[in-house]
């Protein structure tokens, strides 16, 4: 994935956790983004109920002294106290992006945009401890493919071309050489691997952590809500908790063991948040 750089460890995992100095963007933005008002998916329903109690608020009556002590002939009714309920901070709404890239670099296409978001869903869902956001999927999408190039899949997420890498022979400098590991069965090639789909997955990191995102029964790395959920899988993997920023970096270096790479997933993450165009400076290249 990306250049495919792969950490030492064969789990990929790294056992501590790297600072970002000077490539990160100033704050990440994760599960905030998609607190707000609910949006259907066509793979991924939820509904949700919050009841909430009113204060129980009692008074008390003065003391009366024994000279003015009288007889009460009849209860007295309740008396009912209006109480204000407490004002609720508001949550920032996912700003409406542009749906093509031609328009603006900060783009989205519709059927990416309901991939990425239909992933986060079914994570919160199954891997609640993880509060990974679809714009950290996004941001993967946006540097690996630059989302399907463009949005080229049908509603279903169906690729209309299949999306492969660069045959990993050792002939692309900054390549690892990764000798075929599924017969080429993923990526045609039984003698090298290749990255397959939108997200890049090499064939044997998705036989790992493949998913059916669109509930078809099948998993395809050439699907975009297959493969994004896939991706929110092996992000999430080993229990992190992507609302943390170091916990975040780490799960995105086993994508590409590059801190550039980890600047610019972040970066775009970041301005899927928020509506702004990353600069130059915070898209360092990945080398």
């Amino acid at each position: 994935m990306g250049r495919h750089r792969r950490a030492s460890n064969s789990t990929m995992r790294r056992n501590s956790v790297i600072a970002l100095t000077g490539l990160v963007p100033a704050g990440l933005i994760t599960a905030a983004s998609s607190a707000g008002a609910a949006e259907y998916l066509p793979f991924m329903a939820s509904e949700s109920t919050t009841e909430q109690s009113e204060p129980v608020v009692e008074t008390s009556r003065p003391l009366a002294s024994e000279t003015d002590a009288q007889p009460v002939a009849a209860a007295e009714a309740p008396v009912a106290l209006a109480v204000a309920a407490a004002p609720q901070p508001a949550v920032a709404p996912t700003p409406e992006l542009p749906t093509s890239l031609m328009a603006s670099p900060i783009a989205i296409p519709t059927v990416n945009v309901s991939a990425y978001k239909n992933a986060e869903q079914i994570l919160t869902a199954e891997l609640p401890g993880c509060g990974i956001s679809w714009t950290v999927i996004a941001g993967i999408g946006r540097v690996e493919s630059t989302h399907a190039n463009n949005g080229k899949a049908d509603d279903a997420g169906e690729l209309f071309e299949p999306i492969l890498g660069p045959r990993l022979d050792g002939s692309l400098a900054g390549n690892n050489v990764i000798a075929d590991t599924d017969g080429g069965a993923l990526d045609g090639d039984p003698h090298f691997d290749r990255a397959v789909g939108p997200m890049q997955f090499l064939p044997e990191t998705w036989n790992h952590y493949h998913a059916d995102g669109n509930g078809d029964g099948i998993s395809d790395p050439q699907n975009l809500y297959d493969a994004a959920l896939a991706t929110g899988k092996y992000l999430c993997d080993g229990g992190l908790d992507l609302r943390d920023l170091g916990q975040t970096t780490k799960a995105i270096l086993r994508y590409n063991n590059s801190m550039a790479y980890v600047a610019n997933v972040l970066a775009w993450s970041t301005g899927y948040a928020t509506g702004i165009v990353p600069t130059s400076d915070e898209l360092p290249r990945i080398h």
